[in-house]
């Protein structure tokens, strides 16, 4: 066997859809090399707010996209089979998931990705323990099954109704457990005909607008220790849309302590192990400090809270110009929702009959749906303009998030482990070193009746930590 082919391993790539793709790598290959494989092979141009995982101590991490998967699978890499033997060594396994969740699915500019996405969110909301939320979940239940399956099927006479969906695909399992499946395959289809005309587009959307009450679905959460000594960390970082939020774990249930909006942080400091949290404004006795296990884990975490923080505030202005498209929008359903067409009580066209609604002009409610399935229609166009607005800005906020990493002021010093990883001191300044322009405004969106220019505070990282590669 020649040296080439005994350093090529096969990836197995896991999408959150639960299909799998199987990517032969070398021994320089990178993160960023398989995440562009993946999206060729989807077809997709850029999985911007996705990246890939690796399982360490049961944990999902976030690989640093520029190191070599040889950091990651060092031991697995070096495993041949043994002589005589007919098996063949494990796949190593990535997964492909959100790493970056957003409240509006319009900032997804591609269908694929968008459907991926929505993929992420469904195994999320199943998983979700919100139980004081349980109405949410019905809704996001009606918007998957739109989704999924199209228009409600019409009842016809004589015909028996039959189920035609698992309540555990749709709702989470305590909310089965408490109902009962023969109430949610009652209640369930209620829920869904309410969303006939809409298109799977617009279900999707809705579902990825909804899913964002629920505080524990568009969260990444990390488990943090209060002391070294601590066997299991009994803390918990999330990172939000945002910002951050601290809980601690009391029999396994989740109690909020404090929920830190990017511009409450002051500072993060990593120190190997230890990593600090400065709240603006307050003395530094006031900091939190926790402690991550390892100076992996603290890499990895700092550079997930540092590019988060950067999208967070790259993307505000395409959020501002959406959300406008949308109050557009709903002004215009607003005032459609009043016409009728069953009682002509008025002239055609008036508006002056506030008591009609869509629904009380209907028994059934689908034919006022229709109409309101033509109005998605009529407003299709200045959506689209806003997406491509957004796309611009989203494509200038990626180019300088390569080189700008949030107003977070780095310096390292640091010391070789045995893990191949640095010990390394970081304080992070999540203040205003510098004020740079993150987006042209000309560029961006060329609607400066709608938007001003906006700057944001960035420094650009600087590390004096290098990390040797580890010898094959």
């Amino acid at each position: 066997m020649s040296t080439s082919v005994k350093q090529e391993r096969t990836i197995c790539v896991l999408l959150p859809n639960k299909a799998q793709l199987d990517i032969t790598v070398g021994i320089k290959t990178t993160g960023q090399d398989v995440l562009n494989r993946v999206a060729e092979f989807l077809g997709i141009k850029e999985l911007h707010f996705f990246g890939l995982t690796v399982v360490k101590d049961n944990e999902h991490i976030f690989l640093d996209m520029e190191e070599k998967l040889t950091k990651y699978f060092a031991k697995e890499w070096k495993q041949e089979p043994r002589k005589g033997s007919l098996k063949r060594p494990l796949p190593l396994v990535l997964f492909l998931k959100v790493q970056y969740y957003i409240e509006n699915g319009r900032l997804l500019c591609e269908r694929k990705a968008r459907h991926l996405y929505y993929a992420d969110l469904r195994e999320r909301v199943l998983r979700s323990e919100c139980r004081q939320q349980e109405e949410v979940y019905f809704q996001l239940a009606g918007y998957a099954l739109q989704a999924d399956l199209g228009d409600h099927p019409l009842p016809r006479e004589g015909m028996e109704v039959t189920p035609y969906f698992e309540p555990k695909e749709y709702f989470p399992p305590w909310i089965v457990a408490k109902r009962g499946v023969n109430y949610l395959l009652c209640h369930g289809p209620k829920v869904h005909q309410e969303m006939w005309g809409m298109s799977t587009r617009d279900a999707i959307l809705l579902f990825i607008r909804e899913s964002c009450q629920l505080e524990d679905v568009p969260v990444r959460f990390y488990r943090l220790q209060k002391d070294k000594k601590e066997e299991k960390g009994t803390a918990l970082l999330g990172l939000t849309l945002r910002g951050m939020q601290v809980y601690q774990e009391v029999n396994n249930i989740r109690q909020l302590l404090y929920d830190f909006p990017w511009s409450n942080v002051g500072r993060l400091t990593f120190l190997g192990k230890k990593f600090e949290i400065q709240p603006d404004g307050l003395p530094s006795a006031r900091k939190l400090v926790y402690y991550t296990g390892s100076s992996f884990r603290s890499r990895h975490l700092l550079l997930h809270l540092s590019s988060s923080h950067q999208l967070y505030l790259s993307l505000q202005p395409a959020l501002k110009h959406l959300r406008q498209l949308e109050e557009s929008k709903e002004k215009k359903c607003y005032r459609e929702s009043y016409i009728s067409d069953d009682l002509d009580l008025d002239p055609q066209g008036s508006e002056s009959s506030p008591g009609l609604s869509r629904h009380s002009t209907s028994s059934s409610g689908i034919e006022a749906d229709a109409r309101q399935h033509s109005m998605y229609a009529e407003m299709a166009s200045m959506e689209e303009e806003g997406q491509l607005q957004a796309e611009k800005c989203f494509s200038s906020a990626v180019s300088q998030g390569s080189s700008c990493t949030s107003g977070f002021d780095t310096g390292s010093k640091a010391r070789i482990e045995d893990e191949g990883w640095p010990e390394e001191e970081t304080k992070t300044s999540v203040g205003s070193p510098e004020e740079v322009l993150v987006d042209d405004p000309d560029e961006m969106f060329q609607l400066a009746d709608l938007l001003e220019g906006v700057s944001v505070d960035c420094a650009e990282l600087s590390s004096d930590t290098h990390s040797p590669d580890s010898e094959i």
